[in-house]
């Protein structure tokens, strides 16, 4: 029983031995793999770079321009007509649509006629009637004026009396006298017939210029007059047409600033519609009188070049311009307004060094039209990131991006 005991309590050297063994292989196995880690880390990141977008830096021309007053104003035309016709009559064919492209002359609606077109056509027989009378009594003076000249010379021979020489001076003078009331009878019934056709074109109204049709006021079998009659039973137009070459912006100024607008001052239009898109203008004419109620001084501003995207009536903004010469011996550079980065009041760039960036304070002129005007802290020709990530930094390994 004792001898049991004693070899319960003895050692095993051969299990001691294997489980040292099998240690120390864990921990070398521990250390390859921490070792492999700081490699695959250390080349990751010595390989791995941000992708980033850039810009050079450009020189700005010795002469730049600076905005002194903005306003807001609206589109109109210049030239615009609400088209109606010379007399009142019922609407028997309307021919234009909202959005039609009409050329001058071109035929917009018609008017019943039936009436008119009686009248005439009355003139017109009256004028064949005068013709016809006119043909007879020339071909009865020519008779008269032959027999005229037999009977002179039959009293030369004394072979007629002075009597029936009398009768035949007397019939030629008549029918003269009938010739001269026929051909004056011709030129009252050709005018009379002129008055008719006039009226008859005046219900055919027509385009007064080139232009599209904004309105379509009208409809067939309605009454139609050139001033307002039968209370709203009778309209006074049949549409209404703007000629799209005669956009301009009126603006109302401030009378206060009107001293900062003159004519033939560049301006920078903005349609609320297209808020990025800047329109070159030009003042035409500032209106010499004042609104007293207002206190402001209307402005004319003409569009360097028209485009379809601008319509009457838009509203619009406007920024006046005013050129300005640099100091002498300043050099100011643009780059995109998003290169610019504000770091705690601080306007900071990134500028492009091999393939690391660097992190730059800069001095701001001016910020207009996407770009910032830089007084200091950046030359021409270098590249500064655009759209920076987020997480760049002073130092940051980055690859260039092409755009």
């Amino acid at each position: 029983m004792n001898t049991t005991k004693l070899e319960q309590l003895r050692i095993e050297r051969k299990t001691q031995t294997e489980a040292s063994g099998a240690g120390r292989w864990w921990w070398l196995l521990a250390i390859i793999v921490v070792v492999l880690a700081f490699v695959a880390w250390t080349f990751a990141g010595r390989n791995t770079a941000l992708a980033v977008a850039t810009a050079p830096a450009t020189r700005v021309n010795s002469e730049s321009v600076s905005t002194v007053l903005n306003a807001s104003g609206y589109v109109s035309a210049r030239r615009q007509a609400t088209v109606s016709s010379e007399v009142t009559g019922k609407v028997v064919e309307v021919l234009i649509e909202e959005g039609m492209t009409v050329l001058e002359g071109e035929v917009l609606a018609r008017l019943d006629d039936a009436n008119i077109r009686a009248s005439y056509d009355l003139a017109q027989a009256q004028l064949e009637a005068s013709r016809s009378s006119l043909a007879e009594t020339e071909a009865l003076l020519k008779e008269a004026n032959a027999n005229l000249e037999r009977t002179e010379n039959l009293v030369r021979r004394e072979l007629a009396s002075l009597a029936e020489l009398d009768r035949a001076k007397a019939l030629a003078g008549s029918l003269e006298a009938q010739l001269a009331r026929r051909q004056a009878d011709i030129e009252v019934s050709a005018r009379h017939r002129t008055v008719w056709r006039e009226q008859l074109d005046d219900t055919v109204i027509r385009a007064p210029f080139n232009g599209v049709v904004v309105a379509k006021n009208a409809q067939p079998g309605e009454m139609i007059s050139p001033v307002s009659a039968g209370g709203g039973f009778t309209r006074t137009g049949i549409g209404t047409i703007v000629d799209m070459d005669s956009l301009e912006i009126e603006i109302d100024v401030n009378e206060a600033y009107i001293n900062r607008v003159s004519a033939g001052q560049k301006v920078l239009a903005t349609l609320d519609a297209y808020p990025d898109w800047n329109i070159p203008c030009t003042v035409i004419a500032i209106i010499p009188t004042a609104d007293r109620q207002r206190a402001t001084v209307e402005v004319r501003v003409g569009f360097d070049e028209l485009d379809p995207r601008i319509l009457p009536d838009m509203g619009v903004k406007v920024a006046f311009q005013d050129s300005v010469r640099a100091e002498a011996g300043k050099t100011r550079v643009a780059i995109p307004l998003s290169a610019l980065n504000d770091d705690d009041g601080t306007s900071i760039v990134f500028v492009l060094s091999g393939t690391r960036v660097e992190r730059r304070a800069v001095s701001v002129a001016e910020r207009r039209d996407g770009e910032a005007f830089l007084e200091a802290g950046l030359n021409v020709g270098e590249r500064v990131v655009i759209n920076a990530p987020s997480g760049l930094a002073d130092g940051t390994v980055v690859e260039e991006r092409q755009q």
